[in-house]
């Protein structure tokens, strides 16, 4: 394999890991801690961008193998197709060794740029969903203080209730006072009899 395919290999192996470490099931404050990290570092976002132009230059490989496997299927085809020559051995070998290795290139760039695609959606959803749940973490917080607080309210407000009912009892019975005593003065003044009013 050459460089540059061993280093797509390599590339593969660690976007593999890294898939796993953004599966695993981490509890709530680590995994939020981690991608925070990973969201506002400066040395993670200059890596991102390697890798970007990294992806550029597979996606090239990925094209190059995809060639190169049409054109060995092509030769093969023609091989078959040409009457009366047969292919000796070590040329059937030769082509299908060609044939071996381009369809490993290409199932390893492809592999790996797909991959990539998994692992940015995994990532932008995991950020996501944890940036829902700190959202309704801090909303549950919010209602429990807005519980408590319109608890309070509701206790001011019947606080409130009740001494303006006590306030309106004593109007009540000032007022009832007040007719009665008027009752009695037209009574008196008119000698007629004396109209009482009940008391609340």
């Amino acid at each position: 394999m050459t460089l540059y395919y061993s280093l797509v290999f390599v590339l593969l192996m660690v976007e593999m890991a890294v898939y796993l470490l953004m599966v695993l099931p981490v509890p709530y404050s680590p995994r939020m801690r981690f991608f925070t990290w990973i969201s506002t570092s400066a040395v993670v976002g200059k890596i991102q961008y390697c890798l970007k132009i990294t992806f550029v230059f597979i996606l090239i490989l990925f094209v190059d193998s995809v060639n190169r496997v049409y054109r060995v299927q092509s030769e093969l085809s023609e091989s078959k197709h040409m009457g009366g020559q047969s292919v000796m051995g070590h040329e059937r070998m030769e082509v299908q060794a060609r044939k071996f290795y381009s369809q490993r290139n290409m199932y390893l760039c492809g592999f790996t740029l797909f991959l990539s695609f998994i692992l940015d959606r995994t990532y932008a959803s995991t950020l996501e969903n944890l940036q829902l749940h700190t959202t309704v973490k801090q909303l549950r917080g919010d209602n429990a203080k807005l519980a408590e607080g319109g608890a309070d309210e509701l206790k001011e407000q019947l606080a409130a209730a009740k001494r303006d009912t006590k306030v309106m009892r004593k109007q009540a019975e000032g007022l009832t006072r007040e007719f009665n005593a008027l009752s009695d003065r037209y009574a008196e003044a008119t000698g007629g009899e004396r109209v009482a009013k009940k008391e609340l």
